[in-house]
């Protein structure tokens, strides 16, 4: 895994199957339209880019998003940055700078990143990335994990993919809340963010390549299965797509930046002490179209 230099960048893999260190952009700067190509060729090829030593303010986090795509306002006030509100607020400070306890129904919520997922895939429309920026980092864990859906798919066996061969999978935020025991969603919310169905094995709109589309922490139903089954399976596929030949852990340090493609990784983070601060903020891209069925 040798470090190549591509229009100025220095590209270091950090895993056999996905994630690569990129050097040479600096975000709080305009990005050329060479450096663009480079960094999103490095995006498509690796899956998830860390971009070490990005002293950047959440107005330049924005700015370096939107080169890729408009940034998504989270539907929930609870988690989003009152001052920037394109600004994904993965935090147990909250926007006052005060450590929240443990059983604060935002530091609650945030936790349920300690489970598979990937972003946004109860929106019609899911995302198509994320940019998180690690602006106080943990040293009691709090890593992020991602795993390559692309080889997870290609791994599987033949029942399995037999089993979700042209089956969708239902993504309901609302499950999320049932799964952890949180506060029941509220009318506004549910009609916010209805439940919708994707294609459990989906076409990348980029690459053309195929890939596993699961989200467990919203995933509570598959067509033509009885919801138990359906859950079964479902931890089934999360099971090995957690397997470390797949999954690529990130070891924070202050302004790390990672960005990540939603549409063929999943991610999760490491428990951290609570007693910690930790305060991540992630920007979100909007999708350009539907999940394509692979």
């Amino acid at each position: 895994m040798a470090s190549v230099t591509i229009d100025r960048l220095q590209i270091r893999p950090l895993h056999p199957v996905l994630g690569a260190e990129v050097r040479g952009v600096d975000m709080r700067k305009p990005m050329d339209a060479d450096t663009f190509k480079a960094v999103h060729d490095a995006w498509m090829q690796y899956l998830v880019l860390v971009f070490p030593e990005q002293r950047i303010t959440d107005e330049e986090h924005v700015a370096f998003t939107r080169h890729f795509g408009e940034p998504e306002i989270f539907h929930q006030d609870i988690i989003k940055s009152r001052r920037v509100p394109e600004i994904f607020r993965v935090s147990n400070v909250d926007d006052d700078g005060i450590l929240m306890p443990p059983d604060h129904p935002t530091v609650k919520q945030v936790s349920l990143a300690q489970f598979w997922h990937t972003d946004s895939s109860y929106r019609k429309i899911p995302c198509m990335g994320a940019l998180l920026h690690g602006v106080e980092t943990s040293k009691t864990g709090g890593e992020t994990q991602f795993t390559n859906m692309y080889a997870v798919y290609d791994a599987l066996p033949d029942s399995l993919k037999q089993q979700i061969a042209g089956r969708r999978a239902r993504h309901d935020f609302g499950y999320l809340h049932k799964l952890a025991k949180l506060r029941p969603l509220t009318p506004e919310e549910e009609a916010r963010m209805p439940p919708v169905w994707h294609p459990m094995v989906r076409k990348h709109p980029v690459t053309g390549r195929t890939s596993l589309y699961i989200s467990p922490i919203y995933n509570d139903e598959i067509e033509g299965m009885e919801p138990e089954a359906a859950k079964k399976l479902v931890a089934q596929l999360a099971e090995i797509a957690e397997e470390s030949r797949f999954v690529y852990r990130h070891r924070w340090s202050p302004d790390d930046v990672v960005m990540w493609d939603n549409r063929c990784t999943m991610h999760q983070v490491t428990p951290h002490d609570p007693r910690e601060r930790r305060v991540m903020h992630r920007t979100t891209i909007v999708g350009t179209g539907p999940v394509l069925a692979a």
